[in-house]
């Protein structure tokens, strides 16, 4: 997939010096790696049982993509930011961990993008919860407005073009690093609404 990016607090110069090369290098190449194709393939095979089953958008095609080539470089999915029970869950989660470098995969409502800016900070500061885990910045992932609007996604998502606006009014709370990253739509294909039943819809692949 193409994309485009944002360097919040210099994060692009950071993360390309040695201490986090190798990993950010992992990341460009797992999301650059993703085909049209797979994505088409990937999107279609969750209707091959049950056309039901089909998802409206490709959110979650992009999702099981790039988890798939993260986990296999080594990455940490689902890696907890606290050790405390109290704190334990999705909301204190990350999608990805690996070495000094957070990941957030952000293609939900809107309403969160202050949450997903915020946990990478959560996980590269010093807390007064017992951490599980230490990084030292952070990587969004988000969809442009295009993507969005060609990816058949909901018109509530948060979009990478809306995390930049995010980033004035939270810049002294945001205090590490971060590599904002919007996915651009496919250039073979959208997705369209298909009206499968009077209340169920299904996202359909055309061709362009």
């Amino acid at each position: 997939m193409e994309f485009i990016y944002n360097s919040f607090r210099h994060s692009g110069v950071i993360l390309n010096e040695p201490e986090f090369i190798e990993e950010f290098t992992e990341i460009l190449d797992v999301i650059s790696s993703i085909t049209d194709e797979q994505l088409i393939t990937k999107h279609n095979s969750y209707g091959i049982n049950n056309i039901e089953n089909t998802p409206k958008s490709l959110s979650k095609a992009i999702n099981d993509l790039l988890k798939s080539g993260l986990v296999a470089r080594g990455w940490i999915a689902e890696s907890r930011i606290f050790q405390d029970n109290n704190y334990q869950g999705d909301t204190w989660r990350l999608d990805f961990a690996k070495q000094d470098i957070s990941i957030e995969v952000g293609f939900n409502h809107s309403s969160v993008i202050a949450w997903n800016l915020t946990k990478p900070v959560l996980a590269s500061e010093l807390n007064h919860v017992q951490k599980a885990i230490q990084t030292k910045i952070g990587v969004i992932i988000t969809a442009t407005e295009e993507l969005k609007q060609r990816g058949g996604f909901d018109g509530a998502v948060g979009t990478y073009e809306k995390y930049l606006d995010y980033l004035p009014p939270l810049n002294n709370v945001l205090t590490v690093p971060l590599f904002i990253i919007g996915l651009r739509a496919p250039n073979t294909f959208r997705v369209e609404d298909f009206q499968l039943a009077p209340r169920k819809k299904i996202g359909q692949i055309i061709m362009l």
